[in-house]
């Protein structure tokens, strides 16, 4: 009875002092580090982190832990908690005579659920009596500043579980998978009797029998509340089936780390991957890297995105995370790579746009000098002419370099910048070399630019959880450029494919493009198929080149191992539906790509953007009067005179023609006395090759050079007249350069072809010693 009266002396004592500090109120998780448990779309987990004190702490809100648990642990460790103002005078009372009246009584505790909280919150020492007393003056000031709910809601999230596992919801992840909402009967006693001594009662501890006959007796007393759960109680006698921390999944390290990284204090994040097709890209890109390392592949990196909603549904950084010789660590979808000829689709859509060019343009794959900047393409071959279609399923760099050096408002720089590429360098530090990959970018900003085209023009950020926002984009294409260099790319065929796409009878087209970068460091390969958009990578986080890393022998099959996955994967798949764009399809020559004239032979269909296309009669096949005697060239029909149809190609690419033994039959000579009319001056103009423009030409004035006069000139052309600030200074054939002897300072050459078309341009010559 003493010690009654002397624990309710202590208690009621302890409330006056309570009541003084009960101050304001703060939240009872304070600042406990905390883990942060990532999950995939479909709600599974793929990682659970350490707290910062390297234990797993995850707060869990009370109305998200099972009912089952809640009233388990109210019978386990307090079952008059909903009464009691913090302390319980009976029970102290009891501990106090039995732990320390009786000289050999074992030590029991005597401690509320708000006390116990009391010492994990600050830290108390319980076992003395001094200890003891700060513990009940904590209680009770726990009590007069939070409810009920909230005291037990944080004393489940803050108790010991065993190891370094504290909170019911870390442990129920750890142990059995799930959230606390989800435990079983069996699988909440199990966690309720733990905290009473987790060193022996948890997972993995060597006294088994001990956590078994805890679980006994406490079903025991809820069995008695609830008679109808007995037949639970053989599920009791089996293991648990609990895992532990060693057991815990970690997927997906590397889009996890990003996540973690954008989003650092939520605990729960919800993220947009999809686990299944997570690990089916894992091990297709393992597989793929093991069947290829006889060449040197050991690495790859890939990413799968819904254009529809930008959600990320799977990306794998690297072929091994954990492989240090390949630096598996670095995350290939968010490294800086050059992407080689992978930008050059945006090149010719925003040629589309400004009405520069459409699929059947034909444009020239010559040798061309841009400035100081010589492309060549990655044969170190040329076509000599070809149609814009063909020349970006081909990958050819003269060609994209000649659109690129077209563009205008937006340029392609101007236009990366608007979708947010980059860092990027000056404008001047990449050039023209931009078109073919000179500046880096990452696998994620590829994939949005590959999923602007799938979403007609709209540019719109990546999500990598469910709380991102969906907003609409921005447009930085229009619809109609989108589906054109769409509809070319569907053309493109598989790697070693020996018959066209159309001959199949495959509903579901890929749409997709290579890059190689220079010195063969990085492989690439983008692709659109129904609704998603993938990109793979094969290449050497040190940027070690390698000649297998070419995009279409290289990444291109990993590309479509990880499609034809995903489709099997994804039975009935398809595109989703899209508005019509304005477009229409026209009738062009099938040579020229202009708009057929008389003497066109054979015509074909393309795509035109209504009020943007270029439209242009054929000036390609052109009607020449010819002597039917002699085969001369007449300046007017006569007797026994013909007209007969010719190409009319620049000297260039005829040049081309005769290098590749290809038979183009050349306009006939003669005629070089017919007075000039307006037919006789239509075709191309003459184009300077050289002087090169925006290059300043030093000569020395001990010993000056000469500098060459050439240009390109139409089919019916026979001589080139040289002027140089309007003063004459020779003529040769179309063919043959002419060495100029320069004078210092700024200067305008002039080439006029015998048709009387004409081409200038301004050079700067300067002396130097």
């Amino acid at each position: 009875m003493r010690a009654r009266r002397a624990a309710a002396a202590l208690v009621l004592a302890a409330a006056a002092a309570a009541a003084v500090l009960a101050g304001s109120k703060e939240p009872l998780r304070g600042s406990v580090p905390l883990s942060q448990a990532v999950y995939d779309r479909g709600g599974r987990l793929l990682r659970l982190t350490l707290a910062s004190d390297d234990r797993y702490r995850l707060w869990t809100p009370l109305s998200s832990i099972s009912p089952l648990v809640v009233e388990a642990t109210l019978l386990q460790e307090d079952r008059e908690f909903r009464r009691h103002f913090g302390v319980n005078p009976y029970a102290l009372g009891r501990a106090f005579r039995k732990t320390y009246l009786r000289a050999r009584g074992p030590r029991i505790g005597g401690s509320t659920i708000t006390m116990q909280l009391a010492r994990i919150r600050w830290g108390l020492d319980s076992r003395s009596p001094r200890g003891k007393a700060e513990q009940i003056l904590r209680a009770l000031q726990l009590e007069l500043r939070y409810s009920k709910d909230e005291i037990l809601e944080a004393y489940l999230n803050l108790v010991p579980y065993g190891g370094n596992i504290h909170g019911v919801g870390a442990a129920s992840l750890v142990y059995f998978g799930k959230r606390p909402s989800e435990l079983t009967l069996p699988e909440a006693l199990a966690l309720c009797v733990i905290p009473k001594s987790p060193a022996r009662r948890s997972p993995g501890a060597a006294e088994g029998a001990e956590w078994l006959k805890a679980r006994r007796e406490l079903f025991d007393r809820w069995a008695r509340l609830h008679p109808a759960d007995e037949a639970q109680r053989s599920l009791l006698e089996l293991p648990p089936n609990a895992k532990t921390a060693a057991d815990l999944p970690f997927h997906a390290p590397h889009f996890t780390q990003s996540v973690l990284r954008e989003r650092p204090v939520d605990g729960t994040l919800r993220t947009t991957l999809d686990l299944p097709v997570q690990r089916l890209m894992e091990r297709r890109l393992r597989e793929y890297v093991d069947s290829r390392r006889q060449v040197g592949i050991r690495n790859a990196a890939a990413m799968l995105v819904d254009a529809r909603t930008m959600e990320v549904r799977a990306a794998v950084g690297s072929a091994d995370f954990k492989n240090a010789q390949i630096q598996g660590q670095v995350d290939g979808t968010r490294a800086r790579r050059s992407p080689g000829s992978a930008l050059k689709p945006f090149v010719y859509a925003l040629g589309m746009d400004q009405g520069l060019i459409h699929p059947m343009s034909l444009l020239k794959d010559a040798p061309t000098s841009f400035g100081a900047f010589n492309p060549e393409n990655f044969d170190r071959e040329f076509l000599g002419p070809v149609h814009a279609r063909d020349a970006l399923i081909k990958s050819r760099n003269v060609p994209a370099v000649h659109v690129a050096s077209k563009l205008k408002a937006p340029n392609l720089y101007e236009f990366l910048k608007s979708a947010g590429v980059g860092p990027l360098k000056e404008e001047a530090h990449y050039g023209l070399a931009l078109a073919l990959g000179a500046a880096e970018v990452t696998m994620e900003e590829l994939v949005q630019l590959y999923a602007m085209l799938a979403n007609q023009g709209m540019m719109r950020p990546l999500r990598t959880t469910s709380a991102a926002p969906d907003g609409p984009g921005a447009r930085l294409l229009s619809a109609e450029a989108a589906f054109l260099v769409m509809d070319i790319l569907k053309d493109n065929p598989r790697p070693a494919q020996g018959f066209r796409q159309a001959w199949t009878r495959d509903p579901l087209s890929v749409h997709w493009k290579t890059g190689t970068s220079f010195a063969f460091r990085d492989a690439w390969s983008v692709g659109v198929f129904g609704p998603y958009v993938v990109a793979v990578w094969v290449g050497n986080f040190d940027g070690e080149g390698n000649p297998a890393f070419v995009g279409v022998d290289a990444a291109a099959p990993l590309m479509f191992r990880v499609v034809d996955a995903v489709r099997a994967h994804e039975p009935g798949l398809a595109a989703p539906a899209r508005p019509w764009p304005f477009v229409a399809r026209e009738r062009v020559c099938a040579v020229s790509g202009q708009m057929p004239g008389p003497r066109c032979p054979r015509h074909a269909q393309t795509w035109f953007i209504p009020g943007k296309s270029p439209i242009k009669v054929c000036e390609l096949h052109r009607g020449v009067w010819v002597d039917g005697l002699s085969g001369r060239r007449l300046c007017s029909p006569k007797a026994a005179a013909r007209q007969a149809t010719y190409e009319h190609w620049p000297s260039d690419l005829q040049a081309l023609f005769r290098q590749a033994g290809l038979a183009r039959a050349a306009p006939p000579g003669g005629g070089d006395d017919c007075p000039l009319s307006e037919s006789s001056t239509r075709g191309l103009p003459p184009a300077i090759v050289s002087p090169r423009p925006g290059v300043e030409y030093p000569v020395r004035s001990a010993a000056p050079g000469k500098i060459p006069l050439s240009a390109t000139a139409d089919a019916d052309a026979r001589r080139l007249y040289w002027f140089v600030d309007d003063r004459f200074v020779g003529a040769t054939g179309v063919d043959q350069p002419l060495y100029w002897d320069p004078v210092p300072g700024r200067r305008v050459v002039r080439a006029i072809d015998d048709r009387g078309r004409s081409d200038a341009r301004e050079i700067s010559v300067s002396v130097v010693q």
